[in-house]
């Protein structure tokens, strides 16, 4: 460790990340949100935050998201400390996780460490940059006062996307400062653009008979097919579209240079008996949506495809995070790039990352300026599934990006 590391614990580190990876926040259905706020506000408190705990309404969540796997309450943290500097600084990332699933090796809320890494889920995608903040801002404050004011935004929802704890924080007017890090992101890069994403389903509608005499049916799932090719036909021209914003290191690796849109059918349902003519078919997907395309007009494209087969068929679009995009050159985004290189002692890609943030929705609608940078690796931590992971020297170079961002 370098003389500057001594300021930090990092078994203080990982036992926080032990009771955080412990508080099983899985969205869906987003379940102990309180538990998990609670813990922290008796932390932050003792550190010298002013916390807030906030509750989204219940009118207001319900007009926002009809999700029904969702249930219970919208719980979101706010942590101020003001110490008179000119500049607010706004941290923020996300404290639910995706379901665990099956197969894993560990216990998945239990934290392991095994060969340099901590296992379980949310390690990486976010309870890491949590823990890790955390135990860093401890020493800072132990040492000297940081040169921003600070202000801590540890909200919930984030992995349902559509409408999460950040966009009702920034619809309520509760997100201001001068600059905003997300922590919602990898060590690969610092990440200044995201796609925008918009969920989509279609359900076909035919007439059911038995299959002996299927002639006097209309078979929706046959019905299915020229939709789903034409839409596989504009899946190619959509996806020969690329962005100025380069794509992440580690796509570059493989050959993709920039970022670029998506298209997907992902999920399929018709039929209910193999000697039945299905009356129904539906199947959903994502259009993920670069900075330089329009929300809309990627949902105008591909209804009027969809509303050239007649009547009998049915189009829903949700749109979720907007696309985001900084300009490599802003001071924000080289304070941070340069802090990342005194971190880590070398020098970081600026990217795009193909999936989609929240963080875009706050800063569509705040306008503050915003940098991306996290814990884990792309290729290597597994974010989302079995064996979720993160190197211990990962979160130990992140707390000394926090020190070198805020000394």
């Amino acid at each position: 460790m370098s003389g500057a590391d001594e300021i930090f614990d990092s078994g203080y580190m990982l036992d926080l990340l032990r009771d955080l990876i412990a508080f099983r926040t899985v969205a869906p259905p987003g379940s102990f949100y309180h538990e998990i706020v609670d813990y922290l506000v008796l932390l932050l408190n003792e550190m010298g935050f002013a916390t807030k705990k906030l509750v989204m309404p219940a009118e207001v969540f319900e007009s926002k998201c009809s999700d029904p796997r969702l249930s219970g309450d919208r719980v979101n943290l706010i942590a101020d400390m003001d110490l008179g500097r000119p500049e607010w600084l706004v941290i923020y990332t996300h404290l639910d996780v995706v379901p665990p699933g099956d197969g894993w090796s560990t216990d998945p809320f239990s934290l392991t460490i095994r060969n340099g890494r901590a296992y379980g889920r949310g390690v990486s995608d976010s309870k890491g940059a949590v823990a890790a903040l955390i135990a860093a801002l401890r020493g800072i404050l132990a040492e000297r006062k940081p040169k921003y004011n600070l202000r801590l935004l540890l909200t919930t929802d984030e992995e349902v996307g559509g409408y999460s704890g950040l966009c009702y924080l920034a619809d309520s007017g509760m997100v201001r400062g001068d600059k905003m890090l997300c922590m919602d992101g990898f060590s690969d890069d610092v990440v200044i653009g995201s796609n925008g994403i918009i969920t989509w389903e279609v359900t076909v509608k035919g007439r059911a008979v038995h299959s002996g005499s299927s002639f006097l049916g209309d078979n929706a799932i046959e019905k299915s097919l020229p939709v789903i090719d034409a839409i596989l036909m504009h899946k190619r021209e959509v996806e020969k579209k690329r962005s100025s914003l380069p794509a992440s290191s580690v796509l570059r690796d493989k050959g993709i240079e920039n970022m670029m849109p998506i298209l997907n059918i992902n999920v399929i349902h018709g039929g209910i008996k193999e000697n039945i003519v299905p009356d129904r078919c539906v199947f959903r997907g994502d259009r993920r949506v670069i900075p330089e395309e329009r929300m809309e007009d990627a949902m105008n494209e591909l209804e009027g495809i969809v509303k050239r087969f007649g009547p009998d068929i049915d189009m829903r679009m949700w749109p979720g995070y907007p696309p985001m995009r900084m300009d490599p050159e802003h001071p924000w985004v080289l304070e941070v790039k340069e802090a990342v290189r005194r971190a880590t002692g070398s020098e970081p890609h600026l990217s795009g990352a193909q999936g989609s943030l929240d963080q875009a929705y706050a800063t569509e609608v705040t306008k503050i300026p915003a940098a991306v940078y996290g814990v884990g690796r792309q290729l290597e931590s597994n974010a989302h599934g079995i064996d979720e992971n993160v190197s211990v020297e990962d979160l130990v170079s992140y707390m000394r990006f926090i020190r070198e961002l805020l000394l």
